[in-house]
């Protein structure tokens, strides 16, 4: 996909996005909308960031597979980190350890880090050579990621499984 189209195609994802999140069609919010947008294609353009990875449309599939899994593990997490802090004892035990991310583009480590992020428990910490230092409530987060579901599933995200 050439230059052009891809400013002219993020102009209007962004648009409507937009016009998504506002909720109001008026036509100053419409026009304020048009210039806001316009001007952040113009500025990702001349930065030249405005690349095949900036706008990954083919990943839309995939993503459309990985976000619901990961929402579901979202949940399930909340629910034992919740269960922990309930726990009169408070069972933790904090534990740092490196997971290997078999992650080759810069997108897919991305991915994974975020995804053990955002999942409650457990924090990607650092990128550590072909790993990621991780901190985990309990010993039993990190043990899950070693199982390597999620980094099979980011992995296959990137389009390397």
């Amino acid at each position: 996909m050439g230059v052009k189209l891809r400013t002219i195609s993020l102009v209007c994802v962004l648009m409507v996005f937009w016009l998504l999140l506002s909720g109001h069609y008026t036509v100053f919010l419409i026009t304020v909308g048009i210039i806001c947008c316009t001007a952040v294609a113009y500025f990702m353009k001349s930065m030249d960031v405005l690349d095949e990875e900036a706008q990954s449309f083919h990943l839309l599939g995939r993503a459309l597979i990985y976000w619901p899994w990961l929402l579901v593990e979202i949940c399930k997490a909340s629910i034992g980190v919740a269960k922990l802090i309930l726990s009169p004892s408070l069972p933790i035990s904090p534990t740092m350890r490196t997971v290997k991310a078999s992650q080759k583009t810069a997108l897919g480590v991305t991915l994974f880090a975020n995804s053990i992020t955002l999942t409650p428990g457990t924090i990607a910490v650092e990128r550590e050579g072909d790993g990621i230092l991780v901190h985990a409530v309990t010993k039993e987060g990190l043990d899950e990621l070693d199982e390597g579901e999620m980094d099979r599933r980011a992995t296959a995200f990137e389009g390397r499984a």
